[in-house]
């Protein structure tokens, strides 16, 4: 099962705005929370165009498999200041692309609660996995293991 979560915190290195960690299916995304938005949406392009180029993650597109190194439609994740579908965060996806507007009237406290939810929901569609140490993750439940 993919978890990923969007946490605002005080504790990145001095300068640093976004940190993405990745594991098992687990993904967090810890942002600055007394930075200014626009500059840790900056910054988390920036984090986020790293993990993509890690080739672990990939989208489902139909019968077809996407990822960074696809070449007509090299998957990518950007996230845009922008209000979209009077939302605080709108995501909207297309083959090789996710687009991630955000409000930004928010702060980065607003923006990570936001995400959250948007996250879960956009996940449910079973369109990403991660291939991590050679298995691939889904958002299909964990089969339950015997004691």
């Amino acid at each position: 099962m993919l978890d990923v979560a969007y946490e605002a915190v005080e504790d990145l290195a001095p300068g640093r705005l976004a940190r993405i960690d990745e594991d098992r299916g687990t993904i967090r995304v810890r942002l600055d929370k007394d930075a200014d938005l626009v500059d840790v949406v900056r910054q988390l392009n920036i984090e986020i165009d790293d993990l993509m180029a890690s080739e672990r993650w990939f989208q489902l597109w139909g019968d077809e498999i996407v990822s960074h190194a696809s070449p007509a439609t090299p998957l990518r994740i950007d996230y845009l200041l922008g209000r979209e579908e009077d939302s605080d965060v709108c995501v909207k996806e297309r083959k090789g692309h996710l687009r991630v507007f955000v409000d930004p009237d928010l702060d980065v406290v607003m923006f990570a609660a936001a995400m959250n939810p948007a996250t879960k929901q956009h996940l449910a569609g079973g369109q990403w996995f991660q291939l991590y140490a050679g298995e691939i993750i889904d958002n299909s439940p964990e089969p339950m293991s015997q004691v």
